[in-house]
């Protein structure tokens, strides 16, 4: 089977927040859809090594925001990129509160919607939560924007910033984030440290 395929499925891309006490944080997610109109529901799936997810099995409350063509890399890198329990990734963002209190992105996002979890499905390396949707507000009228997008206009190429001297010689490409590992072969368990996508998500330099 050739797991790639999975590529080919149409996705929008968010950043999914939560709160735990005084804690903010949030992640990149792309599976985020209404699940039903009576009542009005949503879902969404979340890898379990996030920090977010772990917020959310805990709080049982959440926001998501719309990315739109507007978006900068630096947000996917922001929220995607590194974890929440080593920095504050609303340390200097633009945000405000919903009224579940939870924060929801300002800038290069569309729309937001909240949502407070009545299930959860276990999926293996990730959580569906299925949530009453209890709030959402229109932002701008900038289209979302979708995998394809992200990557044709807004992701640079990997090592694109690099020079050529500096690249390593073997080693695997995640095709999600760029991140590299260095080596011949690549573990079939393997993890993307940064996205945490699994090996079949990696290419061979």
């Amino acid at each position: 089977m050739d797991s790639k395929v999975t590529r080919n499925f149409s996705y929008g891309l968010f950043v999914l927040t939560a709160k735990d006490g005084d804690k903010d944080n949030g992640c990149i997610i792309n599976t985020a859809i209404q699940a039903a109109s009576e009542p009005l529901r949503i879902s969404i799936a979340v890898n379990k090594a996030n920090y977010t997810h772990d917020m959310i099995m805990k709080t049982g409350e959440f926001n998501v925001s719309f990315l739109s063509e507007a978006s900068e890399f630096a947000t996917y890198q922001h929220f995607g990129f590194q974890s929440g329990r080593d920095v504050d990734k609303f340390a200097e963002i633009e945000f405000k509160r919903a009224e579940n209190g939870i924060a929801y992105i300002t800038n290069g996002t569309n729309a937001f919607v909240s949502g407070k979890v009545v299930e959860t499905v276990d999926l293996g390396s990730h959580t569906m939560f299925i949530a009453d949707m209890t709030d959402g507000e229109i932002l701008s009228a900038d289209p979302s924007v979708t995998y394809a997008y992200y990557f044709a206009n807004i992701k640079p190429s990997p090592g694109s910033d690099a020079k050529p001297e500096d690249a390593p010689k073997k080693g695997w490409v995640c095709t999600i984030c760029g991140y590299i590992y260095e080596g011949e072969v690549l573990p079939e368990d393997f993890i993307c440290p940064i996205c945490k996508h699994p090996a079949s998500d990696f290419e061979k330099l």
